[in-house]
C-alpha cells in the first residue's frame, strides 16, 4: 500500500513538473534601416569571401609588426584574462543551477563508546558501544518551472558573459591597432619635423654667406637661429608623445613599460578595402550587441523565477540505514530502520514581499530591453561616424597633398627670389613655415584617417559572429 501511495506521489510530481511560470521569451522590435546613410559606391557589402569575415581581422592592414603585438595581446592581455575568468565564473553558475535536477544523496555514521563510573554496587562496570549508519536521499522536484528557468537565466548570463569576452578582445585589439598606427605616424613626422630643421639650417648657410657678401644683416641671422631652435626642440619634443604611446602598447600586451620598445616604422599610412555590413547584420556582428540581448533574455527568465515562489515547493526525501547497541551485531536485518515521505511548503503571508520581488524582476526587465535598443542605436551611429569620417578624410587627403605640392613650389620659388635679392627673408619663412605646416596636417589626416578605418572594423564587429556564443563550452 505505501509502494502504491509513493508511485502516485511520483506520477502527479511528473505530471506537474511540466508546468511552468514566467513570461515566454521574444527578442524586442526594432526598427532597421535598409542601409547606412553614408553607403556609397566607395563601400561595397561583405561577402562570406572577404577577409573582414574572417576572425584575424587585423591581418587585412597587411603589417607583420602589427600581427606580432596582437599575438602577444591575445596571450597576455590582463583585460581579457579578467572577462574570461568571468565567463569561466559564469559558467559555473550555470553547473551550479543545474545541480537540482538530481537527487541529493548523503551518509552519516557514528560508534559511540560509553564506560559507567565505578560505583559501590558495580565495581566492574563494562563500556557500551552503539553504533548508528545511515543514508538519506532528497529530491525537490522542478513543479513551475524554478529551476528551470534558473538554469536558463544563468546561460543566457554566461552567453553574454562571452559576448563580453568577445567585445573585450575586440577593444583591446582595436586599441592596439590604433596606438600603433598613431606611432607610425609619429615616426613619419619626426622624419617631417628633422627635414624642417634641415632647411632652416640651409636657410641659416644662405643667409649667413649673404651677409660675408655684405648683402644680408646679422638681425636676419639671429632671426633664422630662433627658428632653428624652435624647430629642434619640436623634433625633440615629438619623442615624448612616441613614447607615451610605446609604453600604453606594452600595457595592453602585458610588458613592463621600462623593458618594451618598437624600433621606428616607416608604414604607409593607407587603409584597406573594408567591406560594409548591412544594418541587420551588425545585430549578429557586433559583441556589445549580444551581449545586451542575451543579459536581456536573463532578466526574462529572472521574471520566471520570481513567480514560481508563490507556489508551493515539494521535497521527496527518504533514508535507511541500521542501528544497534553492539557494533559486532550492527548488520543484522531486525536493527534496519528506514523512512520515507514527501514534504509540502508554502508561504502563507510575507507582506507583499514575493510580490516586490517580481515586480523588480519585471523593472529589471524593462531596464535591460532599453539598453539594448540603447546599444544598437549606439551600433548604427558608431558605424554612420566611421563611414562618413573615412569618406571625408578621403577627400581631405587629396586637397592636403595639393597644398603640400603648391607650398613646396612656392618655398623653392620665394628661395630664388631671396638669393637674387628680389624677396625678403620674411617671405621666405613664410613659406618656409606654410610647408612645414601643410605636412604635418597632412600626415595628422593619414593619422586619423588609419585610425578610423581601424574603428570602422571594429563597429562592424570584427571578425565575430554571435554563433559563436549558441553553445557554450569549457
Amino acid at each position: 500500500m505505501q509502494k502504491r501511495s509513493v508511485i502516485k506521489i511520483l506520477i502527479s510530481v511528473l505530471l506537474l513538473s511540466s508546468c511552468s511560470r514566467g513570461p515566454d521569451y521574444v527578442v524586442p522590435n526594432i526598427t532597421l534601416p535598409n542601409n547606412f546613410k553614408e553607403m556609397s559606391d566607395q563601400w561595397k557589402l561583405a561577402t562570406p569571401l572577404d577577409e573582414i569575415d574572417r576572425g584575424e581581422w587585423w591581418k587585412i592592414f597587411g603589417d607583420e609588426g602589427l600581427n606580432d603585438l596582437i599575438i602577444k595581446l591575445n596571450n597576455a592581455n590582463q583585460d581579457i584574462a579578467i572577462s574570461y575568468a568571468q565567463y569561466k565564473q559564469a559558467l559555473s553558475l550555470v553547473d551550479q543551477s543545474t545541480a537540482p535536477f538530481s537527487p541529493t544523496l548523503g551518509a552519516s555514521g557514528y560508534v559511540l563508546k560509553q564506560k559507567p563510573i565505578p560505583s559501590s554496587t558495580n565495581k566492574n562496570a563494562t563500556p557500551t558501544v552503539s553504533s548508528t549508519a545511515s543514508a538519506t536521499v532528497s529530491w525537490e522536484p522542478d513543479l513551475w518551472g524554478n529551476i528551470s528557468h534558473t538554469v536558463s537565466a544563468n546561460e543566457a548570463s554566461a552567453q553574454a558573459s562571452a559576448a563580453q569576452l568577445a567585445a573585450t578582445k575586440l577593444s583591446m585589439q582595436t586599441s592596439l591597432a590604433q596606438y600603433y598606427f598613431q606611432l607610425c605616424a609619429l615616426d613619419l613626422q619626426q622624419k617631417i619635423l628633422d627635414v624642417n630643421v634641415e632647411v632652416i639650417k640651409k636657410l641659416l648657410k644662405i643667409t649667413t654667406d649673404r651677409f660675408k657678401e655684405g648683402v644680408d644683416s646679422r638681425l636676419n641671422i639671429v632671426t633664422i637661429k630662433s627658428q632653428l631652435d624652435a624647430a629642434e626642440v619640436q623634433a625633440i619634443d615629438n619623442g615624448v608623445l612616441r613614447s607615451q604611446y610605446e609604453h600604453a602598447i606594452a600595457v595592453l600586451v602585458g610588458e613592463p613599460a621600462c623593458s618594451f620598445s618598437i624600433s621606428p616604422k616607416n608604414v604607409d599610412l593607407v587603409p584597406p578595402s573594408i567591406p560594409v555590413l548591412l544594418p541587420s547584420q551588425l545585430l549578429e556582428r557586433r559583441p556589445d550587441i549580444a551581449q545586451a540581448e542575451r543579459a536581456m533574455a536573463a532578466a526574462n527568465e529572472e521574471i520566471g523565477v520570481a513567480a514560481t515562489a508563490f507556489f508551493p515547493t515539494l521535497t521527496l526525501s527518504g533514508s535507511r540505514g541500521v542501528e544497534n547497541s553492539s557494533f559486532g551485531k550492527m548488520l543484522s536485518a531486525p536493527y534496519y530502520i528506514w523512512s520515507m515521505g514527501p514534504q509540502l511548503a508554502a508561504t502563507i503571508f510575507d507582506g507583499g514581499l514575493l510580490r516586490a520581488k517580481e515586480n523588480s524582476a519585471v523593472a529589471n526587465y524593462d531596464q535591460a530591453v532599453a539598453n539594448y535598443r540603447k546599444v544598437v542605436l549606439a551600433a548604427f551611429q558608431d558605424t554612420e561616424d566611421n563611414l562618413v569620417s573615412l569618406r571625408l578624410l578621403e577627400k581631405e587627403v587629396k586637397t592636403q597633398k595639393e597644398a603640400v605640392g603648391n607650398a613646396k613650389l612656392q618655398l623653392e620659388l620665394v628661395t630664388a627670389e631671396y638669393i637674387s635679392g628680389i624677396a625678403a627673408l620674411s617671405d621666405v619663412i613664410t613659406a618656409q613655415i606654410n610647408l612645414h605646416t601643410t605636412r604635418i596636417n597632412l600626415n595628422t589626416i593619414l593619422q586619423r584617417r588609419m585610425v578610423s578605418s581601424v574603428a570602422l572594423v571594429k563597429s562592424l564587429g570584427g571578425g565575430w559572429h554571435k554563433a559563436s556564443i549558441n553553445k557554450l563550452s569549457k
